[in-house]
């Protein structure tokens, strides 16, 4: 089978991280007890093939299973090259067998998938490989930042004429396609899955406000209680980053650009100010913006010494690194995830995970439960492009409400908790103007 991996001997522990997590994924395990035995012509997603593009981890690596045992034909690459883990690649890229012994619960047989993923290759050797994982000539993206989009649209335009459509996880990603859109040029139909209530209101905001802070914590081994945090963006990544910082006790400082935003995080108790302002008094700064040059090497003069920079964002941009690599005097590694840069004053500033994504370059990334929610509106999200294709336009379409139901409810089920319901009297007095 054709794929780029770093070493296909690493796949029993990836295979030991992927079992891990679908004891906690329960609606991606409900839709592999649903799929997965059935026979391969009853399957729904029987002959369609997928172009996948999120981070390599073991989460993703269990839902490429569950798409490949609802008939899908998955090629499968990262979409960060520091987020990639190899032993997941590689139990990907092998498959399993099931029952090798009592211990093993990690759900039916499944045959390898291609997947073209290194932790910590070259820009140029991850280009390559988002050019492989389209080798197939898709029907059907799942994308995580645009990559595989943009290839479509810059590099392999022809590949594009076959889509179907696809789906989009982050941010970042929303942003460049609704740009396309708005110019034109997009060239198929995409679902953004980001912009799902069942997405961002979780995901965005407890997934990244947990996964930043494990991040911080595991890499610098300090303490976040009586220090001041300074976070750049108050959308849903940053007021859960916000939220967990206060909660751990430090003093949170919020930057925006968007009033009403500062004002929510204002009337959230944080307090408001620009990055230049905000500078002299940060320990800790996060990013989390979506935008470039967020933190300059201008903000970072005024910085204590020994301030620490992480970023929550997708693209490594929203600090200058590049500016900090080419005016700093010094540079050296100080712990496994974070590299020391000495600025010309003497000061020095502590960047997390090369200034990626922290919460994945410096982690594992958000827990099982959350992406099991955002994962389920991409598995659904998949099949509405699979089943509607025909009559989509090349539009950046919002997830349903319906998919955002069936999401909840059955997150609610496997929860063990009941809701109400409307009665015909409730719902016809809520769609009536009259009293």
């Amino acid at each position: 089978m054709n794929y780029d991996i770093k070493d296909i001997s690493l796949a029993p522990s990836g295979e030991r991280k992927i079992a891990w997590v679908r004891d906690h994924m329960p609606l991606l395990r409900a839709m592999e007890k649903k799929y997965a035995g059935l026979p391969a012509k009853e399957k729904p997603l029987a002959g369609v093939k997928i172009s996948l593009s999120v981070h390599m981890e073991a989460k993703t690596a269990y839902l490429v299973r569950v798409l490949t045992w609802a008939g899908a034909q998955m090629q499968a690459m990262g979409c960060n090259v520091l987020s990639t883990q190899d032993d997941v690649a590689a139990a990907l890229a092998k498959g399993r067998t099931k029952g090798q012994d009592a211990k093993d619960h990690g759900g039916p047989a499944v045959g390898g998938v291609p997947v073209f993923a290194i932790h910590g290759e070259s820009e140029k050797s991850y280009f390559k490989h988002a050019a492989d994982c389209l080798s197939h000539r898709p029907n059907i993206i799942v994308d995580d930042g645009g990559d595989l989009t943009h290839m479509l649209h810059a590099v392999k335009p022809g590949l594009a004429k076959e889509m179907w459509g696809g789906c989009e996880e982050t941010t970042t990603g929303v942003i460049r396609l609704k740009a396309l859109e708005a110019e034109g040029l997009l060239k198929f139909p995409m679902v953004a899955v980001n912009d799902a209530r069942c997405k961002h209101l979780f995901d965005n905001r407890y997934g990244t406000g947990q996964s930043v802070w494990d991040s911080i914590l595991r890499n610098t081994n300090l303490i976040v209680a009586s220090k001041t945090v300074v976070v750049a963006g108050y959308g849903w990544c940053g007021r859960g980053i916000a939220m967990r910082a206060a909660a751990l006790g430090a003093a949170v400082i919020v930057t925006e650009i968007d009033a009403v935003k500062a004002m929510e995080a204002r009337m959230d108790g944080y307090q408001v100010m620009p990055m230049e302002q905000a500078a002299p008094l940060g320990d800790i700064f996060l990013t989390a913006t979506g935008c470039k040059d967020v933190i300059t090497l201008a903000h970072m003069a005024k910085m204590k010494d020994g301030a620490i920079l992480g970023n929550a964002g997708h693209f490594n941009v929203e600090i200058d690194m590049e500016g900090l690599s080419k005016k700093c005097v010094d540079r050296y590694p100080a712990r496994a995830a974070i590299e020391t840069f000495v600025l010309k004053n003497g000061k020095r500033v502590h960047v997390v995970a090369e200034g990626r994504l922290l919460n994945i370059a410096g982690a594992d990334g958000h827990p099982a439960e959350i992406m099991d929610l955002s994962f389920a509106v991409q598995f659904h999200s998949v099949m509405y492009v699979m089943k509607n294709h025909a009559k989509l336009e090349n539009k950046v379409y919002d997830v349903s409400n319906e998919i955002d139901d069936i999401v909840s409810r059955t997150r609610l089920a496997a929860w063990g908790v009941k809701i109400d319901r409307l009665t015909k009297e409730q719902e016809k007095y809520l769609s009536s103007w009259s009293v």
